[in-house]
C-alpha cells in the first residue's frame, strides 16, 4: 500500500488551499487516515482524521472552523480543505492511515511530506 499526497504551496494570509492523500494498493482495507503537521521548533501533531468505525471526523482545536476533512470511499482518498490560512498553519503537512492488508494485518503508513507556507 502506499499513500501519495499532493497539493500545497504558497498562499497569502486569509487564503485557501486543499491537500489530498490517496491510498493505492490491493486487498486493503481503511481504518483511519489522517494528516499531521509540523512547523520548525514545534512536534507533529495531528490537524485532523477519519475513523471509518463510525465515520468519525476529528480536528485540533486550532483548527476548527477553517479546515474540513473529506473522504472519498471509492477513491480512498482524504482531502483536506484548508479556508482562512495563517501564518501560523505555514508547515510541512503529512498524511497517515492505518490501513489493513490482507496478510500482513493492520499498519500505518505515512505518505510523503508537503509544503504549506502562509505569507504575505
Amino acid at each position: 500500500v502506499q499513500l501519495q499526497a499532493s497539493g500545497g504551496g504558497l498562499v497569502q494570509p486569509g487564503g485557501s488551499l486543499r491537500l489530498s492523500c490517496a491510498a493505492s494498493g490491493s486487498n486493503f482495507r481503511i481504518n483511519s487516515m489522517g494528516w499531521y503537521r509540523h512547523a520548525p521548533g514545534e512536534q507533529r501533531y495531528l490537524v485532523g482524521d477519519f475513523v471509518t468505525s463510525g465515520n468519525r471526523i476529528n480536528y485540533a482545536d486550532s483548527v476548527k472552523g477553517r479546515f474540513t476533512i473529506s473522504r472519498d470511499n471509492a477513491r480512498n482518498t482524504l482531502d483536506l480543505q484548508m479556508n482562512n490560512l495563517e501564518p501560523e498553519d505555514t508547515a510541512i503537512y503529512s498524511c497517515n492511515a492505518n490501513i489493513w492488508t490482507l496478510g500482513t494485518g493492520s499498519q500505518l503508513y505515512w505518505g510523503q511530506g508537503t509544503q504549506v507556507t502562509v505569507s504575505s
